[in-house]
């Protein structure tokens, strides 16, 4: 790692900032800490196109080839600077210097990583091996479009028997609000499938990102349609929702139409999920 210290902030999820190829820290306000990211999709490929989504120069497309051993070499290598080094009083705000997760995130969809099952061994290994396994989470933030792939329930049922959690993003509920949100053509029906299947895998949470488009806030309709879909998946096998507006801005074309939610409107739409059994997290 080179450069000047640079203070790491929850509006800074830099993939480079460890100048490294797959791993970089990011503070992350929902897991409340240092979240040590895995970016499989180094080439900035996603098979969605999220239109708050903060990766430049994103494309479609897929994981390239993942070189574990180079995966192994960083992940180890860094967890080892994060507990004996100097990288925490360097680049970490003093009261989030604790390292909460390892999050398979990144600049795609990192379920799509044809080595997706063996990055999740890997990672629960380097756990083990320096005694942060039962204290530090693994996460999957995953949009779950590819969980009909076995080699894609394999990962996720081995995340679940390491005692991690998937984050599944449900950003809407009818197939015009994935098409205008996300980018794809996708039904409620198997969105809901989707995370059905998901949290018989593993613990999953939903994670939700909730704006303004063209000054507009999500209507009663789409809100309602968005419950729907996760009553379908069935609410008993959900932890709950993480509820989260803007905080940092996109780098898609239609960033200048977005605009951040005020914290009132996340909260009464957080009272109409826990209605439903779910516990709701709320970041602005």
């Amino acid at each position: 790692m080179s450069g000047e210290a640079k203070q790491l902030g929850v509006t800074d999820h830099s993939r480079d900032s460890a100048g490294l190829t797959y791993v970089y820290p990011v503070v992350s306000r929902r897991a409340g800490g240092v979240s040590v990211g895995i970016n499989l999709n180094s080439n900035n490929a996603c098979n969605w196109r999220c239109i708050y989504c903060q990766v430049p120069g994103l494309k479609r497309g897929t994981a390239p080839p993942i070189d574990l051993a180079l995966l192994e070499r960083e992940l180890r290598g860094f967890i080892d600077t994060l507990l004996h080094g100097d990288f925490m009083r360097k680049h970490v705000p003093e009261d989030a210097r604790r390292i909460v997760d390892i999050a398979f995130s990144g600049n795609g969809e990192p379920t799509s990583a044809r080595e997706f099952p063996d990055a999740i061994d890997l990672a629960g290994r380097v756990l083990r091996d320096t005694g942060l396994d039962g204290k530090v989470k693994i996460r999957v933030i995953t949009n779950g479009s590819l969980l009909g792939r076995k080699r894609v329930q394999q990962g996720l049922r081995r995340l679940g028997e390491l005692g991690g959690e998937a984050w599944f993003k449900v950003d809407a509920g009818s197939a015009d609000g994935y098409r205008r949100i996300n980018g794809v053509e996708i039904s409620p029906e198997s969105v809901a499938r989707n995370l059905h299947r998901c949290a018989q895998l593993c613990p999953t949470w939903v994670q939700t990102c909730l704006f303004a488009l063209d000054g507009a806030i999500p209507g009663d309709e789409e809100v309602q349609a968005y419950l729907d879909v996760l009553e379908r998946a069935g609410c008993a096998n959900l932890p709950g929702v993480h509820l989260y507006g803007l905080a940092r801005p996109s780098l898609q074309p239609e960033a200048e139409r977005l605009s951040s939610l005020p914290q009132d409107t996340l909260e009464a739409i957080a009272v109409r999920i826990r209605a439903l059994g779910l516990a709701v997290s709320v970041s602005v």
